[in-house]
């Protein structure tokens, strides 16, 4: 597989391997490594591409078994929370402050969930995955993907709706 070939299959899913990077790490720096060297594994091993049976599950698994390694090893202490991922919208300031902090506040509730719920929460929500698909990802049948998904939902709700009501209390 030349240069060329590898950038087809590899480039429509290499932003999809950074935001879940940047979802399980949460630094910017770390998810570009993690991306960097996805790609590099992925480089090194293009002449099995086209053995996999879907190359982009395939990569996926990696960068989330990468990360996983990341977080555990020493290095992982060194990470920081920084949440800058927001899509602009043409209203005005205050409603666009009012956006970036409730976005700001799902990611918040989204890194505090169990990094089981928290990946299959970013490969369905955020990268819109389908089920079959985050099942092979993640090494997990459908109805546990299913359960853990919906756990992640209501846990979300549940703190949105107490922090909603415990700020409408508060006026």
């Amino acid at each position: 597989m030349n240069q060329s070939d590898f950038l087809k299959v590899v480039l429509p899913f290499k932003d999809k391997v950074f935001r879940l990077s940047k979802r399980l790490l949460t630094s910017t720096e770390e998810a570009e490594d993690a991306t960097q060297e996805l790609l590099f594994k992925l480089w090194k091993n293009r002449d099995k591409i086209a053995s996999y049976r879907n190359t982009e599950a395939f990569a996926m698994t990696m960068t989330k078994n990468y990360c996983y390694d990341r977080l555990k090893s020493k290095q992982a202490n060194n990470l920081t929370l920084i949440h800058s991922n927001y899509k602009e919208k043409e209203t005005s300031l205050e409603n666009k402050l009012e956006y970036i902090d409730s976005v700001n506040r799902v990611h918040l509730l989204i890194d505090n969930l169990p990094d089981q719920q928290k990946m299959i929460i970013q490969l369905r929500d955020i990268e819109q995955y389908d089920f079959k698909e985050i099942c092979e990802m993640v090494n997990m049948k459908p109805t546990a993907v299913r359960v853990s998904l919906s756990r992640a939902r209501k846990t979300i709700r549940e703190q949105l709706t107490k922090q909603h009501n415990y700020g409408v209390s508060q006026h």
